[in-house]
C-alpha cells in the first residue's frame, strides 16, 4: 500500500505547506536529503493550542497536537521532494515540548509524531528521534516537531 493510500486510510490528507513566520523556507532539499523546519501544530492557518505540556495542555492533547506537527512535517518534506512517494524513509526527528517546569513525558508527547510516521509510511517511516522539553516555543504552541526525510 502507497503512503497516500495509507493517509487517506486514517482519513488524513497532507496540509498546505504552513507559511514561515519569519526568515526562513519550510524545507531544504540536499542531495538525497529534506530537511524540515520546525512545524508546529497548525491546522487551517491556525495554532490548534498554546500553552505549556504538564499545565494548559494535557499530555494526551501534546501528543494529538504532535500527530498535526507531524503531517505538517510530511507536506513541507514532500513539497521539496516533489511529492509523498518520492519519500525514502525518515531518517530523524527532533521533537520540542513547552513543558510546565514538573513535566517529563516529552517522550510519550513525541510518540504521537513517530507513530503517525510510521502509520503513514510504514516501515520507511521508523527514524532515530530526540525529544526535548523547552521554555517557550513560538507564538507559545505546547509542541514543534521538524524531521530528515530520504528522497529519491
Amino acid at each position: 500500500m502507497s503512503a497516500e493510500e495509507r493517509l487517506a486510510e486514517l482519513g488524513l490528507t497532507l496540509p498546505e505547506v504552513v507559511a514561515p513566520l519569519a526568515a526562513y523556507v519550510p524545507s531544504v532539499r540536499s542531495g538525497d536529503y529534506v530537511y524540515t523546519s520546525g512545524q508546529l501544530p497548525v491546522v487551517d492557518g491556525k495554532l490548534a493550542a498554546t500553552g505549556k505540556v504538564g499545565a494548559e495542555v494535557s499530555p494526551e492533547e501534546a501528543r494529538e497536537l504532535a500527530r498535526i506537527c507531524a503531517l505538517n512535517a510530511l507536506a513541507a518534506a514532500a513539497s521539496a521532494a516533489g511529492g509523498l512517494s518520492n519519500i525514502v524513509r525518515i531518517v530523524k526527528v527532533v521533537g520540542f515540548v513547552a513543558s510546565d517546569p514538573a513535566f517529563s513525558g516529552q517522550p510519550q508527547v513525541v510518540n504521537g509524531a513517530s507513530e503517525l510516521l510510521v502509520e503513514v509510511l510504514g516501515e520507511a517511516g521508523k527514524h532515530a528521534r530526540s525529544a526535548v522539553g523547552v521554555a517557550v516555543l513560538p507564538l507559545d504552541a505546547p509542541v514543534e516537531v521538524e524531521l530528515i526525510a530520504e528522497v529519491r
